[in-house]
């Protein structure tokens, strides 16, 4: 039990990542470059977001009249609801105020809005925000919260991973404007991907592949193999790879189509297919694959499987999304092949005890690479899956 109370409050404390005022802006900045007019008229919602702490509250707050906002909301989520509370401290600006009540403080969510300039100071920023306890803790899952969620226009956040599905299962509930941050693990989540296939979601400006720096807890603890910068202007940050923006706002880079070559320069020119004759057919699919995002053939008019990395370059003028393996792709690229009568087994030799069960409705390849398990018929024929595949193809 002592075990287990531990990796909970573990995770727990990893989902409090607070993310950079610079990787807010440079997000932003790419809607507003797209359409100056986005934000304009707007209420924006910022749940879960300690708003005392929160560089989304920063920044949209003195950004409030260069995007002509309407109304910003910002929730939090009060400490003693929390699994993880190590080292809470109520801030000077809290205890300062005379809405202060230390009862309330660690049981109570606290709302902060902006709409007008308070201070009378001729401009509306940060110094502007009221705030008050809320009725209840602050989880966005509350009756209080999905009211607020309900009378906002964009909603916009960090929230935490463990509770991702949920969260954007919450906000397409009520059909809102979002702007997110998740794992982009969560692309193949069954309540992300049918969203990325209809076109109603996608991910936003910021590259993923060179992960984002988060601010962490004083107290949190690095994996072993971490290997990255510990601090950045004072504060204690935790790298997290493969990070990426979920939104349905629109952007440009959206919309810029990738330059391809031909399946024969391909074979000819890329670094890493130059030895081979052609590209691999997958054993049960009609479809050809493609591991690398940047070898899509330009000239090939049938199915591809691509890796979800594709997707951070995916212009939906340039291809279309028909399906993806382990999430249902049948109606448009429906599987020839069931592996029942395989079982798996590792490069040892030694059966792992798993049926070739587990492989249907990968993405599969005759052969063994030597890296990873494999699985094997009494026939003695071969077969590998391929990572997790995105099935594309060309715009007619």
């Amino acid at each position: 039990m002592a075990n287990t109370n531990l990796s909970q409050a573990k995770n727990a404390k990893n989902d409090e990542f607070y993310t950079q005022y610079h990787d807010i802006e440079k997000e932003v900045n790419a809607y507003i470059e797209y359409n100056p007019d986005v934000f304009e008229g707007k209420t924006i919602l910022l749940p879960c977001d300690d708003p005392e702490w929160s560089n989304f509250t920063k920044y949209f707050a003195q950004n409030f009249e260069k995007f002509k906002l309407k109304k910003l909301i910002s929730t939090s989520y009060a400490v003693e609801s929390k699994k993880y509370n190590d080292g809470y401290q109520t801030t000077l600006f809290e205890k300062r105020n005379p809405n202060f009540d230390k009862k309330k403080t660690r049981i109570k969510g606290k709302i902060f809005t902006l709409t007008k300039d308070k201070t009378g100071d001729g401009r509306i920023d940060i110094n502007d925000l009221d705030w008050q306890y809320m009725e209840g803790d602050g989880d966005f899952r509350s009756k209080e919260v999905k009211k607020l969620r309900d009378d906002a226009d964009i909603i916009i956040t960090n929230p935490p991973f463990s509770l991702f599905r949920e969260f954007i299962a919450w906000i397409v509930e009520a059909k809102k404007q979002f702007l997110i941050i998740g794992n982009m693990n969560a692309i193949t989540y069954k309540e992300v991907f049918p969203l990325i296939k209809e076109n109603k979601l996608w991910l936003g400006a910021t590259n993923f592949n060179r992960g984002m720096y988060f601010r962490v807890s004083d107290d949190f603890v690095y994996a072993s193999t971490y290997k990255f910068e510990r601090g950045q202007n004072g504060a204690k940050v935790n790298r997290v790879p493969g990070v990426c923006w979920f939104t349905n706002l629109d952007h440009g880079r959206r919309h810029q189509t990738v330059p391809l070559m031909t399946i024969r320069d391909n074979l000819k020119y890329h670094n890493k297919m130059k030895d081979k004759k052609s590209y691999d057919n997958y054993d049960n699919y009609d479809a050809i694959e493609v591991s690398l995002a940047d070898s899509i053939p330009s000239d090939y008019k049938g199915v591809m499987g691509v890796p979800i990395s594709f997707l951070d370059k995916y212009s939906p003028e340039q291809f279309e999304i028909l399906g993806a393996t382990q999430r249902g792709c049948h109606d448009e690229v429906p599987d020839t092949k069931r592996y029942d009568d395989y079982w798996e087994v590792r490069q040892n030799g030694k059966k792992t005890g798993s049926s070739g069960n587990k492989t249907n409705e990968n993405a599969n390849l005759v052969g063994n690479d030597g890296k990873k398990n494999y699985f094997i018929n009494k026939d003695g024929k071969i077969i590998q899956a391929a990572y997790q595949r995105i099935f594309i193809r060309h715009k007619k």
